[in-house]
């Protein structure tokens, strides 16, 4: 197939992906009692402080593990046979911890499969419904506690080349060094399954698809991913006692009932380019989200499609630090006197690699700019078993 045939079919390809991935959104979105905004908004957090500290500016370059969460078509980049990578971070003082832990392994000399894990949890949550006693006495002894707990394990694939074709020979000379590839392709898709727990009180169960492309063009690079492509239903169940749907009652609150929660589908698009200056690789990468909930808080709000862009770039040296920064989380916030303004987020961080070891850190603002609350990311990741052959 001559390139300018690949990129028409690639083209189709895509657009016919956006039309499936927007058909379901609009179908899905006239019934809003199952489709509310922001649902498993953990999976959106974010994971590798390499990508935290470009602001998530990753689908078109990821070329790790960490890719089984960002794109699914660069884990065939793996630096080596398998590869291993963990992240921890906390949020708002410690109060919600961020987990994250990964494994990924090189099938043959044209694709990989990796496996991921995240748990997003606060713990210890006073349970408080069963404070007074049947004879309406106060007894703090009657305290316990509970955790709210979000989990997602995520079954990735990848492979170089148009699906059917054999690639093994153009692909045996890629791995080494991702960013200096030329007319290379890639795809993958993950299988996703959610769990999540609040106590005894409730779980809820859900199953999505992700699919994603990557494309090299000399020094330019292009990616997109379309992730909860067929929307992902969590199935809630509640477990609740009669001592509790009465204290429910009595206080005001509305007894949960079982139920679906749907997170409709999202595209991902990116791209970016490095430039080579002596022993020093700069990397830069523009991201726009679309989401398909309605309108959002973002850079351009609509309905039904709103779109978050970010910025990162990297600067590498001799392959052994790296220096990041990004921009993201784009908002327009009001004033008490009505007026609007715009707030980012702003982003950085570091890389250090030693042998098969590479440890990454990244600073990360939530919120704006005057109102700063920073949370501190640290990743790790290890190539095991050499290079590929």
């Amino acid at each position: 197939m001559n390139q300018a045939r690949f990129s028409h079919v690639l083209y189709q390809a895509f657009i016919a992906l956006l039309s499936c991935v927007f058909i379901t959104a609009q179908t899905l979105a006239q019934t809003n009692d199952i489709t509310p905004k922001y649902s498993n908004e953990f999976l959106n957090i974010g994971v590798g402080a390499r990508a935290l500290g470009m602001s998530m500016a990753q689908v078109a370059t990821v070329s790790d593990v960490t890719a089984g969460y960002w794109n699914p078509a660069g884990i065939n980049h793996l630096g080596s046979r398998l590869q291993v990578a963990a992240m921890h971070s906390e949020y708002f003082a410690g109060i919600a911890k961020y987990d994250y832990a990964s494994i990924g392994k090189a099938i043959d000399s044209s694709s990989a499969a990796a496996f991921s894990i995240i748990r997003f949890g606060v713990d210890d949550i006073p349970n408080t419904t069963e404070l007074i006693d049947a004879g309406g006495n106060v007894d703090y002894d009657r305290i316990t506690k509970f955790s709210a707990v979000d989990y997602a394990f995520i079954f990735s694939y990848g492979r170089n080349g148009w699906p059917g074709k054999n690639t093994t020979s153009a692909t045996q000379q890629t791995i080494i060094d991702p960013l200096q590839q030329t007319n290379r392709f890639r795809w993958g898709v993950n299988a996703k399954v959610i769990y999540r727990h609040i106590g005894d009180f409730a779980k809820a169960w859900g199953f999505g698809l992700d699919a994603g492309m990557q494309y090299d063009y000399n020094h330019w690079h292009f990616g997109a991913v379309a992730k909860d492509i067929t929307s992902t239903f969590n199935a809630w169940s509640y477990s609740l006692n009669d001592r509790t749907k009465e204290v429910f009652q009595n206080t005001g609150n509305e007894i949960p009932q079982n139920g679906l929660e749907v997170t409709l589908p999202r595209i991902v698009l990116g791209a970016g380019r490095s430039f080579d200056i002596k022993k020093v690789t700069l990397l830069a990468e523009a991201n726009a989200t679309l989401t398909t909930d309605g309108k959002r808080n973002v850079l351009i709000s609509a309905n039904p499609v709103s779109i978050d862009p970010t910025i990162g770039i990297e600067a590498i040296y001799n392959k052994l630090i790296f220096v990041r920064a990004g921009v993201g989380n784009i908002q327009r916030v009001s004033d008490f006197d009505q007026s609007t303004y715009l707030t980012l987020q702003p982003n950085i961080g570091l890389g250090l690699r030693l042998r098969n070891l590479q440890i990454d850190y990244a600073l990360s603002d939530i919120g704006n700019v005057s109102d700063v609350l920073y949370s501190n990311v640290f990743s790790l990741r290890i190539d095991i078993n050499g290079k590929k052959k």
